[in-house]
This record gives structure tokens, sequence and C-alpha cells, in this order.
């Protein structure tokens, strides 16, 4: 690794910033519909905040692994584009969005069978009344944010990203203005309390997906793809195209999986405490989860220029797109961790006027400080890596990390040492540690073995 303040590095940042912003945006985009619904969730009562808390466990455990197959687009995108093989990269359009439909609806009906699983965890009666229908009409969003996310990755390939950026921004408006006259029966709107935030935030994602596909169909740069597109073709579906794409998608997705897994599952322990730490749980975890989506933007802009240098064969370009971003990462979320101590009492309000929950809140968002650089490091190499094709591996120490680490200790810490929930998050953030060190050596390690 030469030196982080050469020339090549300091254009390296400023191309993984252009190309970052936009996705960074747009991945927080995802998040905070999520971080709306219980910010304004929480005006209603802590019972209400922990169903969100306990349905978003599961929804968010599904979402992400939609998100994470999606990503099996970009990197090849970015390789054929490199190259300019603009038949491929119409073929990946293709194939993405055939993929990325089925999965939605898949994806539906897997939540639409397993949600009842939500009573069979010693959880409070009244959380989980509320928890259920909540989530049986989120699912339904399952579907227009997997195509939306197809055409989404697609386009990131090319290095097209601030319209996506623009169509989140814009739909999560949507979904605020739509929170506050559906959840409070605003402006004529019926007062729907709870499942208004959940119709709410249906809505604005049927509203993305459309976004998305109008740009991409009548966008100018876009026209040279959409040749011979016929989706319902089947001759021309390339079964060998499609595994290519579900062999790095899968595995992202699973990466995804057992990270968020793991801190879904804790949802589930901080339950057996009680709704108050469910809901402290929930808000600190929206927070954090702000800045991890922000940190995987990056990821992401990772993955499409170390996958443009691999298409040019190039091993010094892939190490210093790779290591530019982990420098990028380590110095925001460094300033996250500083934001989260300093503002540690002030955020908890935000979500909540419970002061038992704003002061379990507040010792969470310390812990979340203290992991911060970790979680950064470990979404960025698992984008680098993504990059160079490389996701077995990765796929497995995430789940040694999280599930055979992580989740262990944070029972041991939360129940044998008698921590409870900060002991709970305390393992997680072992489980992040270990995440982040393995990946950045299997990223350091790979990339010096490209061949120019």
């Amino acid at each position: 690794m030469s030196n982080l303040f050469s020339s090549n590095y300091i254009n390296s940042y400023k191309a993984t910033f252009l190309l970052a912003y936009p996705v960074v945006i747009s991945q927080l985009g995802h998040i905070m519909v999520g971080v709306v619904d219980t910010a304004m969730v929480g005006q209603i009562g802590t019972i209400e905040q922990a169903s969100v808390a306990l349905s978003n466990s599961l929804y968010t455990l599904v979402l992400v692994f939609g998100l994470g197959v999606s990503y099996g687009i970009t990197p090849l995108v970015a390789a054929a584009d490199s190259s300019k093989n603009h038949s491929e990269s119409a073929a990946l359009l293709k194939h993405g969005i055939i993929i990325n439909t089925i999965l939605g609806v898949l994806l539906f009906v897997l939540l639409l069978i397993v949600s009842p699983i939500l009573g069979l965890f010693n959880q409070k009666q009244e959380v989980v009344d509320l928890a259920i229908p909540f989530l049986n009409i989120m699912m339904l969003g399952m579907i227009p944010l997997c195509i939306f996310s197809g055409f989404k990755q697609f386009t990131e390939g090319l290095s097209f990203t601030r319209i996506a950026m623009l169509i989140t921004v814009g739909s999560n408006l949507l979904n605020i203005l739509l929170n506050y006259l559906m959840i409070f029966g605003h402006w004529g709107f019926p007062k729907m309390g709870l499942m208004g935030s959940c119709w709410a935030s249906f809505i604005s994602r049927v509203s993305m997906a459309i976004a998305m596909f109008l740009y991409v169909y009548y966008n100018k740069h876009f026209k040279i793809y959409w040749e011979g597109f016929k989706i319902l073709d089947y001759a021309r579906i390339d079964k060998l195209l499609i595994k290519k794409i579900l062999a790095i998608g899968v595995p992202s997705g699973l990466q995804w999986v057992f990270e968020v897994g793991a801190f879904a599952f804790a949802v589930i322990m901080i339950g057996w405490i009680s709704p108050d730490a469910q809901a402290a749980h929930q808000i600190a975890l929206s927070i954090a989860a702000s800045t991890y989506m922000m940190a995987s933007g990056l990821s992401a802009a990772a993955s499409v220029r170390v996958g443009n240098q691999l298409g040019l064969k190039s091993r010094e370009g892939v190490r210093t797109a790779g290591f530019s971003a982990f420098a990028m990462v380590l110095a925001f979320m460094g300033l996250m961790a500083i934001l989260f101590i300093l503002f540690q009492h002030f955020l908890p309000t935000l979500f909540s006027k419970e002061e038992n929950v704003i002061s379990i809140a507040s010792s969470l968002i310390v812990i979340a400080a203290f992991f911060q650089l970790s979680d950064g490091i470990q979404v960025v190499g698992l984008g680098a890596l993504r990059g160079v094709k490389d996701v077995k591996i990765p796929t497995i120490i995430t789940l040694v990390a999280y599930w055979a680490i992580g989740l262990p200790m944070s029972y041991f810490f939360g129940f044998k040492m008698n921590l409870g929930v900060q002991g709970i998050w305390y393992g997680l953030s072992l489980g992040l540690t270990m995440a982040a060190i393995f990946l950045f050596w299997r990223f350091n390690y790979v990339s010096k073995r490209i061949v120019e």
C-alpha cells in the first residue's frame, strides 16, 4: 500500500467521493423509512415503538437479502462498461430485472408465511399483537423495492448515481408527509395510528420503483441497452448469466443477512428483558443504521471503482481504489463516533418521550460510537471484495464473526454477566470488530494476487 496522501490516492478520493455521495444519500434513504417510522410511532407510545422494533427485525432481515442480491449486478456492469461491452450490459439489465422481480415476489410470500413466528419468541403479547399486522403491510413493499434496486444497481454500475439519490430523497419526503397525514389523521385523512405508518412506507416504495423505471426507460443514455429488450422472450433467457449474477448476488445478500440477522436476533433477546429496552434498542439501532447505510454507500462506490480497475486488469488501480475507500470510511465513521458521544442524550429525545427509554438508548448510543470504525471497515471491505468478485470467503467471515462470535458473546454478556441490553450490544460490537479485521486482511491478500 503506497502513501495514502500521494497524488494517485488524492485522485482516487475525488473519484470515489463523486461516485459515492449520491449512493450514500440513496442508501440512507432506504433506512430513513424505518427511522421516520420509529420517530413518529414513538409519539404514540412505547408498546407501539417496541412492535415496530419487533416487526422490523424480521422485515429488515429479508429486505437486506433482497438488496444484497441486486448487488450482484453492479460489479458485472462496471467491468462490462470499462471494456465498452454494451451488449453484455444490456443483457445484465434484462436478467437483473427478471431476477429482482421474481425475488421480490418470493420474499413477499416468504414473509407472509413466516410472520406468525413473531409470537413464538416469548415476547410481550401486546407487542406481538401490533407487530404482525404492521409486518403484513410492510412486506407488500418488498416487490417494488426489489424492482427499484435492480434498476438502481444497473445505473450505479454505469456510474450514474445521482438520479437514484433524487428519487430516494423524494420518496422519503413523501413518506414523512404520508406518515404525518395517516398516523395522526391530518387534512381529512383517517387517523390510522401504527397502521398508517406502514401504508405510508408502502406507497413511498411503489413511487420509487415507478420513478426509477421511467428514468431508465426514457433517458437517452440508456436507449442502447433497451434495444431488443423483451423481458418475456424466454428463448433469450441466458441461464449462465443468471448464475453469474446470483453467484455474486446471493453471497452478497447473505453477508448482509448474517450481520443484520445478528442485530435482529438481538431484538428477540432484548424482548426477554422489557418493552422499554426493546424500544431503546430500536432507537439506538435506527441511529447507528443511518451511519451504516451511509458507509455502505462508500462500499457500493468501492465495488464499482474496484470493478472498473479489475476490468482494466490494473492491480495497482484495484488496490488504490480499495484502500482509498477504507481511508474515507475511517474518517467519516470517526466523525460520526464523536457526534454520537457529544449528542448521546439529545438524539434519543427525537424518538421517544419516555425517560427510561431515553436513558437506555443513550447508553447504547455510546456503545455504537465505539463500533463505528469497525462497522465502516467491514462494510467497505465487503464492497471492495465484491468488486474483485470475491464473495465466498467474505460470506464465511461474516457468518463466523456475527453468529459464532457476536451473538454467543451477546447472550453471555447480557444474561450470564447480567449486563442486560448493554451486554448484548458489547457482544455485537465484538462481532463487528472481528469481521472488520478479517475482511480488511482478505482484501489486502486478494488484491496483491491480481494479474496485470
